[in-house]
Protein backbone atom coordinates (compact mmCIF):
# COMPACT_ATOMS: atom_id res chain seq x y z
CA UNK A 1 0.00 0.00 0.00
CA UNK A 2 1.09 3.57 -1.07
CA UNK A 3 0.72 6.13 2.25
CA UNK A 4 -1.47 9.06 1.59
CA UNK A 5 1.27 11.14 2.97
CA UNK A 6 4.64 11.07 4.66
CA UNK A 7 4.79 13.32 7.67
CA UNK A 8 7.72 13.78 9.75
CA UNK A 9 6.94 14.38 13.07
CA UNK A 10 9.37 16.62 15.43
CA UNK A 11 8.58 15.97 18.92
CA UNK A 12 7.25 12.47 20.10
CA UNK A 13 5.31 12.95 23.33
CA UNK A 14 1.94 12.31 24.38
CA UNK A 15 0.44 14.65 22.23
CA UNK A 16 2.26 13.71 19.28
CA UNK A 17 1.61 10.26 20.25
CA UNK A 18 -2.11 11.19 19.84
CA UNK A 19 -1.79 12.36 16.52
CA UNK A 20 0.26 9.79 14.75
CA UNK A 21 -2.66 7.43 15.89
CA UNK A 22 -5.30 10.35 13.90
CA UNK A 23 -2.82 10.19 11.15
CA UNK A 24 -2.41 6.72 10.59
CA UNK A 25 -6.20 5.88 10.97
CA UNK A 26 -6.10 8.47 7.49
CA UNK A 27 -3.60 6.28 5.69
CA UNK A 28 -0.49 8.36 6.60
CA UNK A 29 2.86 7.05 7.16
CA UNK A 30 4.78 8.52 10.32
CA UNK A 31 8.18 9.17 11.12
CA UNK A 32 8.67 10.37 14.75
CA UNK A 33 11.54 12.13 16.16
CA UNK A 34 12.18 13.09 19.61
CA UNK A 35 15.72 13.58 21.60
CA UNK A 36 15.51 10.47 23.24
CA UNK A 37 14.64 6.56 22.17
CA UNK A 38 11.18 5.17 22.71
CA UNK A 39 8.97 8.76 23.16
CA UNK A 40 5.02 8.21 23.37
CA UNK A 41 4.69 8.80 19.46
CA UNK A 42 7.63 6.23 18.71
CA UNK A 43 5.45 3.47 20.15
CA UNK A 44 2.95 3.86 17.46
CA UNK A 45 4.53 5.44 14.28
CA UNK A 46 6.36 3.73 11.35
CA UNK A 47 9.25 4.78 11.74
CA UNK A 48 12.00 7.05 14.47
CA UNK A 49 14.49 9.23 14.34
CA UNK A 50 16.70 9.93 17.86
CA UNK A 51 17.86 13.60 18.01
CA UNK A 52 18.34 16.82 19.38
CA UNK A 53 15.49 19.21 17.33
CA UNK A 54 18.03 22.31 17.63
CA UNK A 55 20.77 20.68 15.48
CA UNK A 56 20.34 22.09 12.42
CA UNK A 57 22.67 19.42 10.83
CA UNK A 58 20.46 16.56 12.12
CA UNK A 59 17.33 17.93 11.35
CA UNK A 60 18.48 18.79 8.01
CA UNK A 61 19.06 15.10 7.31
CA UNK A 62 16.50 13.39 8.86
CA UNK A 63 14.42 15.70 6.37
CA UNK A 64 17.03 14.58 3.28
CA UNK A 65 16.76 10.86 4.26
CA UNK A 66 13.10 10.60 4.67
CA UNK A 67 11.94 13.10 1.88
CA UNK A 68 8.28 13.57 3.79
CA UNK A 69 5.31 15.43 2.29
CA UNK A 70 5.01 17.55 5.44
CA UNK A 71 7.01 18.20 8.56
CA UNK A 72 4.83 18.76 11.86
CA UNK A 73 6.26 20.65 14.83
CA UNK A 74 4.95 19.24 18.06
CA UNK A 75 7.16 20.89 19.89
CA UNK A 76 8.82 24.33 20.88
CA UNK A 77 12.35 24.13 20.39
CA UNK A 78 13.82 23.60 16.78
CA UNK A 79 16.08 24.87 14.37
CA UNK A 80 13.32 26.77 12.38
CA UNK A 81 15.84 28.61 10.50
CA UNK A 82 16.14 25.33 8.82
CA UNK A 83 12.39 24.58 8.42
CA UNK A 84 12.21 28.14 6.76
CA UNK A 85 14.76 26.81 4.30
CA UNK A 86 13.22 24.06 2.99
CA UNK A 87 9.68 25.54 2.95
CA UNK A 88 11.50 27.95 0.26
CA UNK A 89 12.33 24.99 -1.62
CA UNK A 90 8.81 23.38 -1.76
CA UNK A 91 8.08 21.60 1.30
CA UNK A 92 5.47 21.66 3.55
CA UNK A 93 5.79 22.88 6.63
CA UNK A 94 2.42 22.48 8.95
CA UNK A 95 1.50 25.41 9.52
CA UNK A 96 4.35 27.39 7.64
CA UNK A 97 7.58 28.11 8.69
CA UNK A 98 6.53 31.49 9.84
CA UNK A 99 4.08 30.24 12.42
CA UNK A 100 6.83 28.09 14.02
CA UNK A 101 8.81 31.11 14.10
CA UNK A 102 6.38 33.20 15.32
CA UNK A 103 4.78 31.03 17.98
CA UNK A 104 8.07 29.34 19.00
CA UNK A 105 8.94 32.04 21.29
CA UNK A 106 6.39 33.98 23.33
CA UNK A 107 7.65 37.48 22.12
CA UNK A 108 7.25 37.13 18.76
CA UNK A 109 3.74 35.87 18.87
CA UNK A 110 2.90 38.92 21.37
CA UNK A 111 4.30 41.21 19.31
CA UNK A 112 2.53 40.01 16.50
CA UNK A 113 -0.98 39.95 18.25
CA UNK A 114 -0.42 42.87 20.15
CA UNK A 115 1.50 45.25 17.44
CA UNK A 116 0.62 44.05 13.80
CA UNK A 117 -3.28 43.23 15.01
CA UNK A 118 -3.76 45.32 17.69
CA UNK A 119 -5.28 42.87 20.12
CA UNK A 120 -5.60 43.46 23.48
CA UNK A 121 -2.83 42.03 25.86
CA UNK A 122 -1.99 42.34 29.16
CA UNK A 123 0.99 45.13 29.96
CA UNK A 124 4.30 43.38 29.39
CA UNK A 125 8.06 43.88 28.76
CA UNK A 126 10.93 41.69 27.68
CA UNK A 127 14.66 40.88 29.83
CA UNK A 128 17.43 39.48 29.21
CA UNK A 129 19.46 40.09 31.96
CA UNK A 130 18.63 39.90 36.02
CA UNK A 131 19.18 43.71 36.52
CA UNK A 132 16.90 44.10 33.32
CA UNK A 133 13.99 41.71 35.12
CA UNK A 134 13.71 44.34 38.17
CA UNK A 135 13.75 47.63 35.51
CA UNK A 136 10.57 45.81 33.85
CA UNK A 137 8.93 44.47 37.17
CA UNK A 138 9.34 48.42 38.30
CA UNK A 139 7.36 49.54 35.36
CA UNK A 140 4.85 46.57 34.64
CA UNK A 141 4.13 46.23 38.44
CA UNK A 142 3.48 43.99 41.24
CA UNK A 143 2.04 41.33 40.95
CA UNK A 144 3.31 40.42 37.43
CA UNK A 145 4.56 37.04 35.95
CA UNK A 146 7.21 36.20 34.54
CA UNK A 147 7.66 33.55 31.35
CA UNK A 148 10.80 32.13 29.12
CA UNK A 149 10.23 33.64 26.08
CA UNK A 150 10.92 29.69 24.79
CA UNK A 151 9.85 26.44 27.41
CA UNK A 152 7.47 24.08 27.02
CA UNK A 153 4.82 22.66 29.39
CA UNK A 154 4.58 25.87 31.55
CA UNK A 155 8.73 25.19 32.70
CA UNK A 156 10.40 28.48 33.94
CA UNK A 157 6.79 30.23 34.90
CA UNK A 158 6.21 32.21 37.82
CA UNK A 159 4.36 34.74 39.91
CA UNK A 160 6.39 37.68 41.58
CA UNK A 161 4.03 39.08 44.15
CA UNK A 162 6.60 40.95 46.43
CA UNK A 163 9.95 42.50 45.64
CA UNK A 164 12.12 39.40 47.24
CA UNK A 165 10.40 37.49 44.50
CA UNK A 166 12.18 38.42 41.50
CA UNK A 167 15.70 36.73 41.91
CA UNK A 168 14.07 33.75 42.38
CA UNK A 169 11.39 34.18 39.58
CA UNK A 170 14.81 34.96 37.17
CA UNK A 171 16.35 31.81 38.26
CA UNK A 172 13.26 29.94 37.83
CA UNK A 173 13.16 31.32 34.10
CA UNK A 174 16.50 30.70 33.17
CA UNK A 175 16.35 26.77 34.47
CA UNK A 176 13.18 26.00 32.50
CA UNK A 177 14.21 27.77 29.17
CA UNK A 178 14.32 26.00 25.70
CA UNK A 179 16.63 27.24 23.10
CA UNK A 180 19.40 29.69 22.31
CA UNK A 181 18.16 32.73 24.11
CA UNK A 182 18.06 34.15 27.50
CA UNK A 183 15.27 36.19 27.88
CA UNK A 184 12.32 36.27 29.45
CA UNK A 185 8.97 37.89 29.59
CA UNK A 186 7.31 40.45 32.26
CA UNK A 187 3.71 40.20 31.81
CA UNK A 188 1.06 42.54 34.20
CA UNK A 189 -1.17 40.01 36.29
CA UNK A 190 -4.35 40.34 35.13
CA UNK A 191 -7.34 39.26 37.72
CA UNK A 192 -9.07 37.16 35.40
CA UNK A 193 -12.43 35.20 35.92
CA UNK A 194 -11.36 32.39 33.84
CA UNK A 195 -8.91 31.22 31.01
CA UNK A 196 -9.87 29.22 28.29
CA UNK A 197 -7.99 27.32 25.05
CA UNK A 198 -9.83 27.89 22.03
CA UNK A 199 -9.40 25.04 19.65
CA UNK A 200 -8.76 26.99 15.90
CA UNK A 201 -8.69 25.08 12.80
CA UNK A 202 -7.67 26.48 9.94
CA UNK A 203 -8.72 24.52 6.36
CA UNK A 204 -8.51 25.38 2.77
CA UNK A 205 -12.33 26.01 3.44
CA UNK A 206 -12.12 28.38 6.57
CA UNK A 207 -11.53 28.65 9.79
CA UNK A 208 -13.22 26.65 12.12
CA UNK A 209 -13.84 26.47 15.91
CA UNK A 210 -14.66 24.13 18.59
CA UNK A 211 -16.31 24.96 21.98
CA UNK A 212 -14.48 26.91 24.43
CA UNK A 213 -12.28 24.72 26.80
CA UNK A 214 -11.36 26.24 30.31
CA UNK A 215 -8.41 24.96 32.13
CA UNK A 216 -6.55 25.27 35.34
CA UNK A 217 -2.78 25.88 35.43
CA UNK A 218 -0.05 25.11 38.32
CA UNK A 219 3.12 26.08 38.24
CA UNK A 220 2.58 27.49 34.45
CA UNK A 221 1.64 23.87 33.83
CA UNK A 222 -2.28 22.78 33.01
CA UNK A 223 -3.84 20.23 35.52
CA UNK A 224 -7.43 19.82 34.20
CA UNK A 225 -8.84 20.81 31.33
CA UNK A 226 -13.26 20.82 30.89
CA UNK A 227 -15.67 21.70 27.72
CA UNK A 228 -17.35 23.46 27.24
CA UNK A 229 -16.11 26.27 29.31
CA UNK A 230 -19.41 28.21 30.15
CA UNK A 231 -18.81 31.86 28.09
CA UNK A 232 -20.96 34.57 27.39
CA UNK A 233 -22.31 35.03 23.30
CA UNK A 234 -20.33 38.21 23.47
CA UNK A 235 -17.18 36.75 24.68
CA UNK A 236 -17.43 33.61 22.64
CA UNK A 237 -17.67 36.09 19.67
CA UNK A 238 -14.66 37.93 20.90
CA UNK A 239 -12.63 35.04 20.95
CA UNK A 240 -13.48 33.85 17.67
CA UNK A 241 -13.16 36.83 15.95
CA UNK A 242 -9.39 37.46 17.43
CA UNK A 243 -8.12 34.14 16.97
CA UNK A 244 -9.41 34.07 13.25
CA UNK A 245 -7.67 37.25 12.71
CA UNK A 246 -4.11 35.53 13.96
CA UNK A 247 -4.31 32.37 12.34
CA UNK A 248 -4.72 34.04 9.42
CA UNK A 249 -2.01 35.96 9.67
CA UNK A 250 0.30 33.06 10.63
CA UNK A 251 -1.20 31.31 7.68
CA UNK A 252 -0.99 27.60 6.42
CA UNK A 253 -3.52 24.70 7.80
CA UNK A 254 -4.03 22.73 10.99
CA UNK A 255 -5.08 23.13 14.14
CA UNK A 256 -3.76 26.14 16.61
CA UNK A 257 -4.44 26.20 20.48
CA UNK A 258 -5.03 29.92 21.31
CA UNK A 259 -5.52 31.36 24.93
CA UNK A 260 -7.23 33.41 26.65
CA UNK A 261 -8.45 35.17 29.61
CA UNK A 262 -11.23 36.57 30.36
CA UNK A 263 -13.12 38.81 32.45
CA UNK A 264 -16.85 38.99 31.91
CA UNK A 265 -17.38 39.80 28.16
CA UNK A 266 -14.00 40.73 27.71
CA UNK A 267 -11.51 38.78 26.27
CA UNK A 268 -7.88 39.66 26.50
CA UNK A 269 -4.90 37.31 24.22
CA UNK A 270 -2.66 35.48 26.06
CA UNK A 271 -0.83 32.93 23.68
CA UNK A 272 -0.84 30.49 20.51
CA UNK A 273 0.62 27.15 19.91
CA UNK A 274 0.30 26.36 16.21
CA UNK A 275 -0.16 22.52 17.04
CA UNK A 276 -3.00 20.49 19.26
CA UNK A 277 -3.18 21.94 22.83
CA UNK A 278 -2.19 19.89 26.31
CA UNK A 279 -5.56 21.21 27.41
CA UNK A 280 -7.15 19.94 24.39
CA UNK A 281 -7.03 16.41 25.27
CA UNK A 282 -10.35 16.45 26.64
CA UNK A 283 -11.21 16.01 23.37
CA UNK A 284 -10.24 12.44 23.47
CA UNK A 285 -13.57 12.13 25.05
CA UNK A 286 -16.00 15.12 24.73
CA UNK A 287 -16.68 15.37 20.91
CA UNK A 288 -16.83 12.93 17.69
CA UNK A 289 -13.28 14.29 15.97
CA UNK A 290 -10.72 14.90 18.53
CA UNK A 291 -8.09 17.66 18.31
CA UNK A 292 -5.67 15.41 16.48
CA UNK A 293 -8.41 14.28 13.97
CA UNK A 294 -8.78 18.32 13.34
CA UNK A 295 -5.24 18.83 13.18
CA UNK A 296 -4.92 15.05 10.74
CA UNK A 297 -7.28 16.28 8.44
CA UNK A 298 -6.95 20.26 8.45
CA UNK A 299 -2.97 19.77 7.02
CA UNK A 300 -3.96 16.42 4.30
CA UNK A 301 -6.73 18.68 2.91
CA UNK A 302 -9.77 16.69 3.77
CA UNK A 303 -13.29 17.46 4.97
CA UNK A 304 -14.19 18.29 8.12
CA UNK A 305 -18.00 16.77 8.91
CA UNK A 306 -19.74 18.63 11.53
CA UNK A 307 -18.57 18.59 15.40
CA UNK A 308 -20.39 17.11 17.65
CA UNK A 309 -19.91 17.75 21.29
CA UNK A 310 -20.94 14.33 23.13
CA UNK A 311 -21.61 16.26 26.26
CA UNK A 312 -19.67 18.34 29.42
CA UNK A 313 -16.49 17.00 29.62
CA UNK A 314 -13.18 17.26 31.20
CA UNK A 315 -9.45 16.22 31.95
CA UNK A 316 -7.25 15.39 34.84
CA UNK A 317 -3.21 14.69 34.66
CA UNK A 318 -2.15 11.90 36.21
CA UNK A 319 1.50 13.38 37.17
CA UNK A 320 5.26 11.88 38.48
CA UNK A 321 6.60 13.07 41.62
CA UNK A 322 10.08 12.32 41.33
CA UNK A 323 12.79 11.01 38.96
CA UNK A 324 12.90 7.05 37.87
CA UNK A 325 13.91 4.33 35.08
CA UNK A 326 12.08 1.94 36.60
CA UNK A 327 8.15 2.02 37.42
CA UNK A 328 4.79 0.94 36.93
CA UNK A 329 1.37 2.81 36.57
CA UNK A 330 -1.37 1.07 39.15
CA UNK A 331 -4.96 1.62 39.85
CA UNK A 332 -5.84 1.34 35.97
CA UNK A 333 -8.33 -0.86 37.55
CA UNK A 334 -10.19 1.44 40.66
CA UNK A 335 -9.18 4.40 38.10
CA UNK A 336 -11.95 2.82 35.40
CA UNK A 337 -14.32 1.46 38.19
CA UNK A 338 -14.86 5.10 39.22
CA UNK A 339 -18.73 5.38 39.58
CA UNK A 340 -21.19 8.27 38.81
CA UNK A 341 -24.48 7.81 37.37
CA UNK A 342 -24.28 9.30 33.94
CA UNK A 343 -20.35 10.15 33.68
CA UNK A 344 -18.16 7.93 31.25
CA UNK A 345 -14.42 7.41 32.40
CA UNK A 346 -11.59 6.40 30.38
CA UNK A 347 -7.61 7.13 31.32
CA UNK A 348 -4.88 7.41 28.90
CA UNK A 349 -1.51 6.45 30.04
CA UNK A 350 1.34 7.64 27.89
CA UNK A 351 4.46 5.31 27.95
CA UNK A 352 6.94 7.74 28.89
CA UNK A 353 10.33 5.71 29.66
CA UNK A 354 11.46 8.16 32.92
CA UNK A 355 9.53 9.88 34.97
CA UNK A 356 10.55 13.33 37.16
CA UNK A 357 8.63 15.87 39.49
CA UNK A 358 5.48 16.97 38.28
CA UNK A 359 5.90 15.08 34.56
CA UNK A 360 2.47 14.15 32.94
CA UNK A 361 2.82 10.32 32.82
CA UNK A 362 -1.32 9.90 31.84
CA UNK A 363 -4.54 11.69 31.62
CA UNK A 364 -7.77 10.70 33.04
CA UNK A 365 -11.08 11.50 31.36
CA UNK A 366 -14.85 11.74 32.15
CA UNK A 367 -17.83 12.33 29.87
CA UNK A 368 -21.15 13.49 31.87
CA UNK A 369 -23.69 12.53 29.49
CA UNK A 370 -26.61 13.61 32.14
CA UNK A 371 -24.88 16.10 34.00
CA UNK A 372 -22.35 19.13 34.00
CA UNK A 373 -19.27 19.85 33.72
CA UNK A 374 -18.61 20.22 37.81
CA UNK A 375 -20.01 16.45 37.58
CA UNK A 376 -17.56 15.61 34.83
CA UNK A 377 -14.48 17.68 36.35
CA UNK A 378 -15.15 15.66 39.74
CA UNK A 379 -15.21 12.18 37.88
CA UNK A 380 -11.84 12.94 36.15
CA UNK A 381 -9.74 14.15 39.40
CA UNK A 382 -11.66 11.32 41.37
CA UNK A 383 -9.96 8.73 38.69
CA UNK A 384 -7.09 10.59 38.50
CA UNK A 385 -6.56 9.94 42.05
CA UNK A 386 -6.43 6.62 41.91
CA UNK A 387 -3.74 5.81 39.41
CA UNK A 388 -0.30 5.22 40.95
CA UNK A 389 2.95 5.39 39.88
CA UNK A 390 4.81 2.58 42.39
CA UNK A 391 8.75 3.08 41.84
CA UNK A 392 10.87 0.32 41.70
CA UNK A 393 14.61 2.12 41.91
Amino acid sequence: MTAIAKILLLGSGELGREFVISAKRLGAHVIACDSYAGAPAMQVADEAEVFSMLDAAALGAAIEKHKPDFVVPEIEAIRTEVLKDYEDRGLNIVPSARATIMTMNRDRIREVAATELGLPTSKYLYAETLEAMHAAVAVVGIPCVVKPVMSSSGKGQSIVRAAEDIDPAWAYAVAGMRGDRQRVIVEAFIPFDYEITLLTIRTREGVLFCDPIGHRQERGDYQESWQPAAMSPAAIGAAQDMARAVVDNLGGYGLFGVEFFVVGDAVIFSELSPRPHDTGMVTLISQNLTEFDLHARAILGLPIPAMTQYGPSASAVILADREAKDFVVEGLDAALRTLTPGVDVDVRVFNKPTTRPYRRMGVALALARNGDTDAARAAARRAAAKVTITYRD
